[in-house]
């Protein structure tokens, strides 16, 4: 039984939820957002906040229900209050811009690396960190990976992107052979 599916999501103030049919619609001072419902979940919008039930008793319910809780849950948090990924970047002659919708990277390439922004993520550059942020989760934390899969940090220099909190285990690099 899911403990997360189980729990009433709390509606904070300045934020609207509506549900019609099989799509929920969230809409809060940072933006708006709307998902899809699946066939074997049933969202209730009440005064005391959200229900998130199963409607019927099958495997595929007991699956998605606390996924779908959760999902209800980053949607009112996106809305309400944002959120955002830091992505910092070492390394000698690299650099970062944004210009327009795009960020421009130089990353030790023969050329530069052009991303484009997607729609609703916003991306600030001061010096040798990026913050990108936006209203939906996945699409915030899945720009980022992409970012960061261009140049992922090696262990050696701690060359590349790194996210904010991450710890890069550091390795010793090869020594020269003692000399008999």
């Amino acid at each position: 039984m899911s403990r997360i599916g189980q729990k009433t999501i709390e509606i904070p103030s300045g934020v609207t939820v509506e549900m019609t049919g099989t799509e929920i619609k969230v809409k809060g001072s940072k933006g708006e957002l709307s998902m899809i419902v699946h066939s074997a979940i049933k969202v209730t919008v009440e005064d005391d906040g959200i229900h998130v039930e199963k409607s019927r008793n099958a495997k595929i319910a007991q699956a998605m229900w606390g996924t779908t809780s959760r999902l209800v849950q980053n949607m009112i948090t996106g809305v309400s209050k944002g959120f955002e990924k830091k992505l910092e970047l070492n390394g000698v002659g690299y650099r970062m811009a944004v210009k327009g919708k795009q960020v421009d990277l130089a990353l030790g390439f023969s050329h530069p690396v052009l991303v484009d922004i997607p729609e609703g993520i916003e991306v600030v550059i001061d010096g040798q960190m990026m913050t990108i942020s936006g209203v939906d989760k996945q699409v915030v934390g899945q720009f980022a990976a992409n970012i960061r899969a261009l140049k992922p940090v090696e262990p050696y220099k701690g060359k590349g992107f790194k996210y904010d909190d991450e710890h890069v285990r550091r390795k010793e690099g090869k020594k020269a052979a003692a000399a008999a």
